[in-house]
Formats: C-alpha cells, structure tokens, sequence
C-alpha cells in the first residue's frame, strides 16, 4: 500500500527534548508545587482566575488562564501544513479509519469505561460533592467522569507527530490527521461533547462551550495558518523549522505546566484527602488508551495496512488532545473543578503509556507489510 501522502518538509524533532521526554516528572512536580502553593499562599491562583472577562457579573473567561491555554495551543497548530490535508483522497482508508475510530468509538467506549469505574467500581472511594464555577453542586465522581469524556472527543494534534516519527510510521498520514482532527473538532467536540455530558447529568452551559472552542480551537488554528504562512514566506521553510519551531517548541509545555500548578493550588486539600484520587482516575483512562490503539491496530491489519499506516493510525486514536480538554474544562466548569483534574490525569499518564505502545509498534512490524512490499 502506498503512503497516503509523502513525509511533509517539516517534521517534528528527531527525539523528544528534555520537556517532552520528562513530562510525566514535571507534572508531578507542578502537582506538588501547586498543592504547596495552595496552602503557603491560597489567594494567588483564585486571584489570578478572578482576573476575568465577566457577562451578567458572572465571569466566563479567565483572562490569565486563557492566555496561558492560548500558548499551549497556537504551538501546535502552527506547525500544521493543511495543504497536506487535499493529499490525503489518494489513499482514503488510513483517514477512514482514523476518522472512525475518533469519532465513532472512541468517545463512547471513554465514557461507558469512566462510568463502570468512576460511577461503581470506584465510587464509595470518591465522596462528596463538587462545586462548579456557578456556585452548581453535582457529585464529584460525575464531575472526573466529565472530564474524562472532554478527554475521550479530544484526538490528538500535538505529541502524536512524535508517537508517528518513534514508532517509525508514515509521517505524511501523520501531519494529515492533524490537519483534519483540527478542522472537525471545530463541529464535533461541541456537539459530541455536549450531548455526552448532558448524558452524564452534568451541566452543558452551550455559550461557554462555544466559546471554548473559539478561544482554544479556532483562534489557535486561524493564527498558526497564517502566521506559519508569513513567516515561511518572509524566513524561509528552513528557518521556521530550524529557528521558529525550535524556541516556540517548549512554549506549549511550559504554559501547560503552568497552568497545572494553578490547578492543583485548588484541588490540593481534595487530594491531601484523598491521596488516591488520581489513581482512580488514572485506571479508566489507562485502560482506555490501551483498549484504542488495539482495535485500531487490529482493524489496520484486517484492512492490511502497510505498518508505515497501521502505527500512526493506531497512535492518533489512542492518544489524546489534553491541551484542548483541560482549556474546555476550566472554561466550562472551573479551574478547580474535578473535571479539570480529571484532564490532567490524561497529561500524567500519556507519555509512559504512549511511549509503551510505541514499544509495541516497534516489535510487531513483521505483522504487516512494508511500503515498499
């Protein structure tokens, strides 16, 4: 089978550099930050988050978070070519089932996965109730299974580029779904999303749903199309990759890890509590993942993929955009919401898992057939 497009000029870094290699040690470390921070000095992130563009003296966006969700995200979106997006009709299948698996399976299995463990396996381990940006009270298991279906409808457009580039696959099928993942979560995530959580009886405060997705998702992509044009056209492909990207790269990890520590300054005394909650959450959304890129690379071998497709088709399914799930969860529900606790979980356990996986793809190539077979 042929590749479904030929490997874009601009690819990402050879090797995970010290911030994506070390993510899951950083996390911890800004969980424990956070969490001391809450108690020597409890006022500065809710004074921070207070800072906040307000409709009927409510407030909606919290203009300090949403500047550092903004560079979490227009990082990755700039270094997306959506011209190689047209390429892709050549070889349908790998999109397909792509398309497939993040739209029609994934968010489903997220949430009956989440339910079964959050909402009965492990529910007498996660009492009380949680309180929402509008004052609303829910349960608090319902609230990290929330955020694990923010998760779940979230496929992935960042660390995925590099899942493709270790696991040795097709780089061109790669950079395509990125393109694509990008444009339908600008019509699928709010809808899906919605009605998703509406299932899950939580509150789906549309207006702030779609304000989401503008802040984090349309806003990012429309600045990294255009800027990315501009600057190739004034520097050149070469500086842009070389210079650009380079300094830009760590931009989005450092805004995420940020972001964190404010997270974790309001949820510390539920976690000092509660020192296993992580853990509970972490189970599902571990078992999800795995479950993903299983069927995923079960099916590619059914469909006889080239393993150059089979790998990354497999990896974007079971990854996901954490970046956009934590931005939606706190501008749905709060920055101390356990729903947004919950899509942090996702930053904790995505590297060791997907680098495992990684492993997996690496040692069943001779399961399918090469490019050149």
């Amino acid at each position: 089978m042929s590749s479904a497009t030929q490997p874009n000029p601009i690819e990402p870094t050879k090797r995970l550099n010290v911030f994506e290699r070390y993510l899951t040690l950083w996390v911890a470390l800004c969980i424990a930050g956070g969490i001391i921070l809450g108690k020597v000095a409890p006022g500065v992130a809710e004074y921070l988050d207070s800072i906040a563009i307000y409709v009927d003296d409510a407030p909606v966006v919290s203009i300090p978070i949403a500047i550092a969700l903004f560079f979490m995200m227009y990082p990755i979106m700039v270094k997306i070519d959506f011209a190689e997006v047209v390429k892709a009709g050549k070889t349908p299948k790998p999109v397909l089932l792509t398309l497939f698996m993040n739209w029609c399976v994934k968010p489903f299995t997220m949430f009956a996965i989440a339910w079964f463990f959050l909402g009965y396996v492990f529910r007498d381990f996660l009492p009380g109730m949680d309180v929402l940006k509008d004052g609303t009270q829910v349960e608090l298991w319902r609230s990290y299974i929330s955020g694990a279906i923010l998760l779940g409808i979230a496929p992935c457009t960042a660390m995925v580029l590099m899942w493709g580039y270790l696991s040795k696959g097709n780089q061109g099928l790669t950079l395509v779904m990125v393109a694509i993942n990008s444009l339908t979560m600008l019509v699928l995530y709010g809808l899906l999303g919605g009605w998703l959580l509406g299932v899950n009886e939580m509150p789906v405060p549309w207006e702030a749903l779609l304000l989401s997705i503008g802040i984090y998702v349309a806003l990012p992509l429309v600045a990294g199309y255009f800027s990315r044009k501009w600057i190739i056209k004034a520097k050149g492909v070469e500086w842009f990759t070389e210079k650009f990207l380079h300094i830009l790269t760590p931009v989005s990890i450092i805004a995420l890890l940020g972001t964190l520590v404010l997270l974790f300054s309001f949820k510390g005394e539920v976690i000092v509590a509660n020192p296993l909650t992580i853990l509970w959450i972490a189970i599902p959304l571990s078992i999800q993942t795995v479950l993903i890129f299983g069927i995923t690379y079960g099916l590619a071998k059914l469909l006889r993929f080239s393993y150059e497709d089979a790998a990354p088709s497999a990896m974007i399914g079971a990854s996901n955009h954490f970046e956009v799930a934590i931005a939606t969860a706190t501008m749905l529900y709060g920055i101390s919401s356990g729903a947004a606790l919950a899509t942090v979980v996702g930053v904790l356990i995505e590297v060791p898992i997907m680098l495992g996986l990684v492993k997996v793809c690496l040692r069943t190539q001779g399961w399918f057939a090469t490019e050149q077979d």
